[in-house]
């Protein structure tokens, strides 16, 4: 059979599989090629049950047929196969790839970039502390990645009050969290109780824009960013109510990149809505192009077809004349949807009245003279706004009440559960708080959660923070200054902390000298790879265990958190 004919038999053959064609017939290339890659059992199937392509296609290896997976792809990939017409373009207008075929056909888009299978952790500790993140997946196996990911136990629980840190006794359901720590693990850990519980999850997470925490080169920076994220909205998808909405704020660096990859983790027909939030306030006059004065909040639903959506709680006053909407409108009609207001566009502004801004400054004026902190005044207003005319100092990121009450007056009810896994100083939680909500904060910058005690001392969370084990040795070798310092950690790892079961203990004793030559930025690297990567955190599944010294309060506290 020569290739003409071969083409012919293959394509009515591959034509039998639903996911090898669209709809008219019309044979998808790029599915075709990723069937063969992975050794899909439906394309093998197909090929088997033909003589001609079987034959041409297998070899047979002492009575066992291979599939020649390079010969097929070569053959699919050749210009013969699947002719359009007498060009290299396909008879139709629209977007295609550099192989010229038709992004229509793939069924979906994604979002593609370097490590996007990585698990990135991101652990920064001090706002002030830079790192090289770390890509487990270059140093774990995927089962070794599964259990770095398994549920955490938590220690230190705790409440901040006026009179101080008191211990926690006991956990009921109406309780609020502000949890310190690592926010991929924490959410792998709340996922274990809070599966299905969020109502709403709101972030605002770093904008990328190279002066924030992600300060990487230029090659590796956004598609770190696009790792974090993913891992991250992942796992937060698993935590939504079936009518939950998540709210994601950002500005030009990434929301678009974002927009794309939400669309492949929460669906394209569950995008709601992009909220365009205005400021306003003077440019550069040197600048070369126009002034940049928005951010975009994208917001999701977990579902394409019910989500929470309190219209009626968020009405703003709205000046409606007679004789608008087409002459529909009567002078009766007008005055009464004036006085009742609308519901706002997509579209907000920073304020829209002045009572709002005064409703603000108010709230601030009230939350100040709590807290006794002069600062923490010009730092709770969003970094956009002048109150005072003076240099804001302190939290530089923090949102409007105004804005937060909008997006939670909309999308939750009274007594619902919201999360902020990029808490910063708490917006979210303390507005949420106010407002008969209940409110998970998850904050890894030490700092920043000393803020929090401040603020939230009236409201009296619980906090909690994961069970350090080898995280707490990874810290110390980061802080040793001298070759001497570095000796005391490892002797404290080798008697207390989890070595990787990688390493050759004998050999590493035996070549301590050679060890102790080395620059000391080589030694804390070859430290850092010794530890137990799983053991970072103590897990749940050990949380009972005499190895650890978590308190027998702990240890209830835990099985409470759990409902173990």
């Amino acid at each position: 059979m020569n290739n003409r004919a071969l083409i012919g038999e293959l394509e009515r053959q591959l034509r039998r599989e639903p996911s090898f064609c669209t709809s008219e017939g019309v044979l998808i290339r790029n599915s075709i090629a990723e069937a063969a890659m992975e050794l899909r059992p439906e394309l093998l199937r197909l090929l088997l049950q033909h003589e001609e392509l079987r034959r041409f296609f297998f070899t047979e290896v002492e009575g066992v047929r291979v599939f020649d997976k390079v010969k097929f792809l070569r053959f699919v990939n050749n210009k013969n196969f699947l002719p359009d017409s007498f060009t290299a373009y396909r008879n139709r207008i629209g977007l295609a790839d550099a192989t010229g075929d038709m992004l229509a056909e793939r069924r979906q888009v994604v979002l593609s970039w370097p490590y996007k299978d990585c698990l990135l952790e991101g652990g920064q500790t001090r706002e002030e502390a830079r790192r090289q993140e770390i890509f487990w997946n270059e140093t774990l196996a995927p089962d070794e990645i599964n259990r770095l990911t398994e549920p955490k136990a938590l220690r230190h629980f705790h409440r901040v009050t006026a009179e101080g840190e008191q211990p926690v006794e006991a956990l009921s359901d109406e309780d609020n969290y502000i949890i310190r720590g690592n926010n991929l693990l924490a959410l792998y850990s709340l996922r274990k109780r809070y599966a299905g519980q969020v109502r709403m999850i709101y972030i605002d997470p770093p904008y990328n824009t190279g002066g924030d925490s992600f300060g990487y080169n230029d090659t590796f920076n956004h598609s770190t960013w696009l790792t974090f994220m993913r891992n991250r909205l992942e796992v937060a998808r698993d935590l939504l109510t079936a009518d939950g909405s998540i709210y994601v704020q950002l500005d030009w660096n990434e929301a678009h990149y974002c927009k794309v990859l939400m669309d492949e983790i929460f669906g394209r027909d569950c995008f709601r809505n992009e909220i365009i939030w205005c400021y306003t306030g003077p440019g550069s006059p040197g600048m070369k192009q126009l002034n940049r004065k928005h951010d975009t909040i994208l917001w999701y639903s977990r579902s394409p077809n019910k989500w929470v959506f309190n219209g009626n709680d968020i009405r703003l006053r709205s000046e409606v004349h007679a004789g608008g909407f087409k002459g529909e409108m009567s002078s009766n009609v007008s005055s009464s949807y004036t006085e009742k207001g609308k519901i706002p566009e997509d579209w907000w502004e920073l304020f829209h009245t002045p009572e709002d801004l005064a409703d603000e400054v108010r709230r601030l004026g009230e939350e100040q003279k709590r807290i006794d902190d002069a600062d923490w005044f010009k730092a709770a207003v969003a970094a956009r706004i002048k109150v005072d005319g003076v240099q804001r100092t302190g939290y530089t990121t923090e949102k409007p009440y105004k804005l937060m009450e909008r997006l939670i007056r909309q999308g939750t009810n009274e007594g619902d559960l919201v999360l902020d896994f990029f808490a910063g100083s708490g917006t979210t939680g303390y507005v949420a708080g106010y407002l008969g909500r209940r409110y998970i904060l998850v904050e890894q910058l030490e700092d920043t959660v000393a803020i929090m005690h401040r603020r939230f001392r009236d409201a009296s969370p619980v906090y909690c923070e994961p069970a350090a084990a080898n995280s707490r040795y990874m810290q110390e070798i980061g802080a040793a200054a001298t070759a001497e310092e570095l000796a005391a950690v490892l002797a404290d790892i080798e008697a207390h902390g989890y070595l990787s079961w990688r390493l050759d203990t004998e050999a590493l004793r035996a070549t301590a000298s050679e060890f102790a030559a080395l620059p000391l930025a080589q030694q804390k690297a070859l430290l850092l790879e010794s530890l137990d990567k799983n053991m970072l955190y103590v897990p749940l599944s050990e949380a009972e265990s005499n190895e650890f010294d978590l308190s027998e309060g702990e240890k209830a506290l835990n099985r409470e958190f759990y409902r173990a």
